[in-house]
C-alpha cells in the first residue's frame, strides 16, 4: 500500500536517480550509506547519541562517495538537492517498503 502518490516531476526525479545508480557496487554502497545517514539524524537528536550520530553520518557519506567512484558519476544531489529525498525513497523501495506510488508513464 502506497501512502504518497508522486507527481510526474518526482517520478522523473526517481527515474533519473535510478539511471545514475546502475553499478551494483554503487547500489550496495548506497544500501549501507543511506540508512546510516538517515539513522544518524534521530540518534543525533540526543546529546548522548551525538558522537554515535557523527560517526554514522561520516561513515554513511563515505559509502556514498565510494559508490560514486565505482559508478564514475557525481552524486545526483549535486545537480538537484531534492535527490537527497529521492535517495531515501529509492532505498525504501529497494528494501521492499513501498510508501510511494509513481505517476503513470507519460504517453508520447
Amino acid at each position: 500500500m502506497s501512502l504518497i502518490q508522486l507527481n510526474q516531476e518526482w517520478t522523473d526525479l526517481l527515474e533519473k536517480y535510478r539511471a545514475d545508480h546502475q553499478d551494483p557496487r554503487n547500489q550496495a554502497c548506497h544500501a549501507v550509506g543511506i540508512p546510516l545517514i538517515a539513522g544518524s539524524l534521530p540518534v543525533g537528536a540526543t546529546i548522548v547519541g551525538l558522537p554515535l550520530a557523527a560517526a554514522m553520518f561520516t561513515v554513511g557519506w563515505t559509502f556514498q562517495f565510494v559508490g560514486h567512484a565505482f559508478e564514475g558519476k557525481k552524486p545526483s544531489f549535486v545537480e538537484d538537492r531534492r535527490q537527497l529525498v529521492v535517495g531515501a525513497i529509492w532505498w525504501l523501495k529497494k528494501v521492499g517498503i513501498h510508501i510511494v506510488k509513481e505517476a503513470p508513464a507519460a504517453s508520447a
